[in-house]
């Protein structure tokens, strides 16, 4: 049973602002920050949230001097203290959950016939609870990097910075009625062209509803896996610094739960776009051979030779909804749309038989483990590291690489349709991940909106789990 409770956050003094508001102090999570948009996040504001999440010296670890790779961290920790002792950020005075609404516009893209879309969840408190209890699912793997470079900074701040993203389940849209008892904060719009709504709810029966109805689903990690298991490994190190768990305020310290955004995981309206793959630097391609060998598994169809993504992305859609499929695209302007065969015997791959049926059909499945491995030679390893590959969300921008001859043309780019969130939660509850960059939840959620303190005295208001519904 997933077990939520409202937070206590620190949040930043909308009155200290100015007319912009939060719009120039929030960020995109950090692992999607570039040094482009660092610089341009840093420039909009002294009190960018950028500031605390990828502090100054990122990447000094790389320069063989342990202490300047520490001193960020430390700087991080300084900068949270200056900010809370000017009152840039202050502790709200009432646990709550925060309803976060993005509304936003996919060009050319119609969702139950309406254009803008409206993504609606809340902000909350996760109990932490290991991976092998089946309350919280991961669906990708998680890389050591990343971890111990956001466990550094869980360290010397004592706060979750940024919030993991969640999906509950709630097919009856059964908390709606829960999710409008709140507050209006504040809005603002983001260059992207996200609109961003803030709320607070703070009534007791509202609270207990969202408990309640939350505590009947898992909860499937949509973003923030690393995030996630950096929360755990930190609450272990908190509980052994304080001497365990011994009663029950003792286990509802705030390093016993992690900040999310939550949003019903059964909601029509959900956004899952594709990330697609460019292959890279191998040492020896041929597009001919790649589809001769793919044809043991996939029926291989040329595609109108020079056609736009759009085009492609149109036939593999239409392909995608009968069967696992995928395009590749060669950099002359030749393509092929890969089908799976009806009668393909994936049991017996050398490589897709070993993991289990509900995972090896999944079209980034097929690709990783059917192609990219066996027929291409980059390794699961390799493919972790990145050493073959980039992963465009934007195909147009891609294929044009591939045509141009460009420095990043690459060799190959597979054009992929989005993984179903059902399709995300069958493998996950079976206890399987998928290969990385399985889905793109768009859009991102914001940094910035609230802090999570990991305080060793300070107790979460956690709710009775009855329902009230």
């Amino acid at each position: 049973m997933a077990e939520i409770a409202p937070l206590t956050p620190l949040r930043y003094d909308l009155s200290r602002l100015g007319p912009a508001g939060l719009k120039n102090v929030v960020a995109p999570p950090y692992d999607v920050i570039d040094a482009a948009q660092r610089s341009e996040l840093l420039a909009r504001d002294p009190y960018n949230i950028v500031r605390l999440i990828l502090p100054e010296g990122q990447g000094d670890e790389s320069q063989g001097d342990e202490r300047k790779g520490d001193a960020k961290y430390a700087r991080a920790s300084e900068l949270l203290a200056a900010w809370r002792n000017e009152g840039v950020l202050v502790r709200d005075d009432e646990p709550a959950f925060y309803r976060y609404d993005q509304t936003f516009v996919l060009p050319g893209m119609l969702v139950s016939g309406r254009s803008e879309i409206t993504r609606r969840g809340f902000l909350g408190l996760v109990k932490l609870v290991s991976l092998d209890k089946g309350v919280v699912l991961p669906h990708e793997r998680t890389l050591s990097g990343p971890k111990e470079d956001r466990l550094k900074l869980f360290r010397a701040t004592c706060t979750n910075l940024s919030p993991g993203f969640m999906l509950y389940r709630d097919p009856n849209q059964s908390l709606d009625s829960a999710l409008a008892c709140a507050t209006e904060l504040t809005s603002f719009e983001t260059p992207d062209g996200v609109r961003h709504a803030l709320a607070k709810i703070t009534d007791p029966s509202a609270i207990e509803a969202i408990v309640a109805c939350v505590a009947k689903s898992s909860l499937l990690i949509a973003d923030g896996h690393h995030r996630y298991e950096t929360a755990l490994r930190y609450c272990q190190e908190a509980n052994a610094a304080v001497g365990g768990r011994s009663s029950q305020s003792v286990a509802n310290r705030e390093h016993d739960y992690f900040m999310v955004f939550l949003t019903n995981g059964d909601d029509p309206n959900l956004v899952v776009l594709p990330t697609h793959r460019h292959i890279h630097s191998l040492p020896r391609f041929d597009f001919d051979e790649l589809c001769t060998g793919a044809r043991a598994l996939f029926d291989v169809t040329p595609l109108t030779r020079g056609a736009s993504a759009d085009m492609l992305l149109s036939d593999l859609a239409k392909s995608g909804k009968e069967r696992p499929s995928l395009v590749a695209c060669a950099g002359d302007g030749r393509a092929a749309l890969f089908a799976l065969k009806a009668d393909a015997n994936l049991a017996s791959h050398p490589v897709l038989g070993k993991s289990p049926e509900v995972l090896r059909r999944t079209d980034v499945a097929l690709l990783h483990m059917g192609i990219l491995e066996p027929m291409l030679g980059i390794t699961a390893e390799a493919q972790a590291a990145k050493t073959n590959l980039w992963y465009p969300q934007d195909a147009s921008i891609a294929l044009g690489n591939l045509r141009g001859g460009s420095s990043v043309s690459g060799q190959v780019l597979f054009l992929m349709n989005a993984s179903a969130v059902a399709q995300v939660r069958r493998v996950a509850e079976a206890g399987e991940v998928m290969p990385q960059k399985a889905t793109f939840f768009y859009p991102k959620i914001m940094t910035g909106l609230a802090i999570h303190t990991l305080s060793h005295e300070r107790i979460v208001n956690a709710p009775p789990t009855r329902s009230m519904l």
